[in-house]
């Protein structure tokens, strides 16, 4: 990252794995899963930690170097991840390539900005460029590309943040999630006994799962997107430059809404009054209801078609099914339609649900999940040429991120920033551990303020 007045860098370093023997393998071929998202810009993600008693020479002293240890540690488990993405000439993909010595760059930040740190602890409109000095930028050149960059920032008397950019086209949410995990778990476990050798292990349910012959591709997927990489976006077809996306407007301003427990039984109350076969699972009900106020919102007109994208797991999707702990992207993107004048209307939460629910039911009814992967393709090399309004999520409420306890406590905040682009929104289990949703946007200041009222109003009619 470039240094900026609200952050002074200390130190930019290598965190390299242990020496000793990794199962990991040290090569991995990307499927046609990662290709998919090779280009597409990296989604960050920080977690602010809150210690009031710290200052910035007992962080150096003391919480920084069980971070550090802790993280060559994890990397025993996660190898890939030290080693960078490179295309070869005699290979028809990218490959992961890991080599002794190679490891994850950590810059080690201070922030003295009076008031920052609890500004970012905020939930409402706030001004969306405060969080990027936290967040490090993912190294990429035409002919490599880092795997994961990390970045650690003190707040003298306050806390420290932990800022993550991992690359798209090697991890989805759920893998980029395990790692954090188990990067927490041995730092915990540091706190109560020296870590030597050899690596502690880390929970079954977050062992990464590395085997790429488990993914069928009878499809020929792999070979059709390499296509589109070798014909569009980039010059240099070979490249491995991430796509440009345009800048963030000047002004605009970030804000976190909840979905409370009590909101989303409201809704469901609400919902499945007016009509009981649709699915009403936090999931669909945050997506069909956020939907709903963007479209009531932003000026969408009662002639243009809608559609709300919903990237879905597909580990337990495919057949053969993979292990909930498989390594890499495994994300398939579904979408729900609605016309906006169904919306707009008396029944547009109704409406908006009942879309998500139908997009969702026919997947799992599918007998191959794969077959929307392949109109995927001709997504990516063309323009939608019919007028549409898309809205979406990224992210999840089931990743139980407020969970994650490197052992100073659980997150006071959890961020997460996409690239820009209006009506698509992030999401994250709430922090206050009830099962409601928190739910990220960021958006020009008078459609952000537009987008609460709506948000606030329609739960309060319901």
């Amino acid at each position: 990252m470039a240094q900026s007045q609200s952050v002074k860098i200390l130190e930019v370093c290598q965190i390299a794995p242990p020496t000793s023997d990794s199962a990991a393998p040290k090569s991995l071929p990307l499927t046609f899963f990662d290709i998919y998202w090779l280009r597409l810009q990296p989604i960050h993600r920080l977690f602010i930690y809150e210690v009031p008693c710290i200052d910035t020479h007992i962080f150096l002293d003391s919480i920084l170097p069980k971070l550090k240890h802790s993280l060559s540690l994890t990397l025993h488990h996660f190898l890939p991840l030290a080693g960078s993405l490179t295309w070869p000439q005699d290979s028809p993909k990218p490959l992961l390539n890991y080599v002794e010595g190679d490891g994850v760059s950590l810059t080690v930040a201070e922030s003295s900005t009076a008031g920052l740190f609890h500004d970012l602890c905020r939930n409402d409109i706030r001004d969306a460029a405060k969080c990027r000095p936290f967040l490090p930028n993912l190294s990429v050149s035409p002919d490599r590309a880092a795997l994961l960059e990390l970045q650690v920032t003190v707040f003298p008397n306050h806390g420290f943040c932990i800022g993550i950019v991992p690359h798209h086209g090697v991890l989805d949410g759920k893998t980029s999630t395990s790692f954090i995990k188990s990067w927490a778990h041995i730092c915990k476990l540091a706190e109560t006994k020296e870590l030597l050798s050899p690596p502690p292990s880390i929970p079954e349910q977050l062992t990464p799962f590395y085997d790429r012959a488990v993914i069928e591709d009878s499809g020929e997927l792999e070979a059709t997107y390499v296509d589109v990489l070798l014909k569009h976006g980039v010059p240099h077809s070979r490249s491995l430059k991430l796509m440009e996306v345009p800048p963030t407007p000047p002004g605009s301003v970030q804000a976190t809404l909840e979905l409370r427990k009590d909101d989303i039984v409201k809704l469901r109350k609400h919902v499945s009054g007016r009509n009981k076969s649709i699915r009403v699972s936090t999931y669909s009900l945050t997506c069909g209801y956020t939907w709903f106020c963007s479209v009531k919102s932003l000026g969408v007109e009662k002639g243009m078609r809608t559609s709300f994208t919903l990237p879905v797991d597909c580990r337990s999707r495919l057949k053969p099914a993979l292990p909930s702990t498989y390594f890499g992207n495994c994300i398939l993107i579904q979408k729900a339609y609605a016309e906006a004048e169904d919306i707009l209307g008396e029944d547009g939460i109704v409406s908006a649900v009942e879309a998500i629910s139908e997009a969702l039911r026919e997947l799992d009814e599918s007998d191959d999940v794969l077959v929307g992967f392949k109109g995927l393709a001709s997504f990516i090399a063309t323009s939608m040429t019919k007028p549409e309004i898309r809205f979406g999520f990224a992210g999840s409420n089931r990743f139980e991120e407020y969970g994650i306890d490197f052992g100073w406590g659980r997150p006071k905040k959890v961020e997460m920033i996409r690239p820009y682009k209006e009506g698509t929104y992030s999401m994250i289990d709430s922090k206050n551990g009830d099962g409601g949703v928190e739910i990220g946007l960021v958006l020009e200041k008078d459609k952000m303020e537009a987008f609460v009222s709506e948000f606030t109003k329609g739960l309060k009619t319901l």
